[in-house]
């Protein structure tokens, strides 16, 4: 049986929004989406960017993974499955984004696993060798020194600077970066303070926003 929750929430949708909305989901499906920012998070569900940001259909294109990590560009590894690659390639040369925005956030699942050297959850470890690409954030931030919940937040905002990096090793993103057609950015959501870090490209830190 479909989950009850979908089955409330649907109908909600559809006698408010979509009701609300109607001539804007007539556009996006006569005309294609078109959207300006594209956004790279992590899977969790406490860290919804339509909520986050208040958007409506056809206005960001979500890319949602482990972490929200973006790993270097490898096209020669053929035999892999590039998901969050295949995303990057669709958003930036067809549907031709202006900014891409790389957000993390506290109590990251993915980080804690990679930190805490968590136990695999299956044979195949997908989890153990996803958040293994982020040994050179770990090495960068060097080991727990002081208090244990700053260094986990500082490999967090580490992970959202390293996939920014990633993404200028693909050519099409650093080609439109440097012609300043794409603009790179990176922002840290605090689950439980609700507090959104933007992360100031000149000093490398991660201030909160404040209206």
């Amino acid at each position: 049986m479909f989950p009850t929750r979908l089955i409330e929430g649907y109908t909600s949708f559809l006698h408010g929004r979509l009701e609300t909305e109607r001539a804007r989901y007539l556009d996006l499906a006569e005309n294609g989406q078109h959207p300006g920012i594209m956004l790279i998070s992590c899977g969790d569900s406490r860290v919804a960017p339509e909520t986050i940001f208040d958007a409506g259909p056809g206005e960001m294109f979500v890319v949602r993974n482990i972490a929200g990590i973006v790993p270097p560009c490898e096209p020669r590894s053929q035999n892999a499955f590039h998901g969050t690659s295949a995303c990057i390639e669709f958003g930036v040369n067809a549907l031709e984004v202006s900014d891409i925005v790389i957000m993390g956030h506290a109590s990251c699942g993915g980080v804690a696993a990679y930190v805490n050297q968590a136990a695999p959850l299956t044979r195949p470890d997908f989890i153990g060798k996803w958040m293994s690409q982020i040994a050179p954030v770990a090495k960068k931030i060097g080991p727990q020194t002081g208090d244990r919940a700053e260094w986990i937040r500082r490999m967090e905002w580490g992970v959202v600077e390293y996939s920014m990096d990633n993404l200028l090793t693909f050519p099409a993103v650093r080609e439109r970066v440097e012609a300043g057609t794409l603009r790179l950015h990176g922002a840290y959501f605090g689950v439980a303070t609700g507090v959104l870090f933007i992360r100031d490209p000149h000093t490398g830190r991660f201030e909160p926003y404040q209206e």
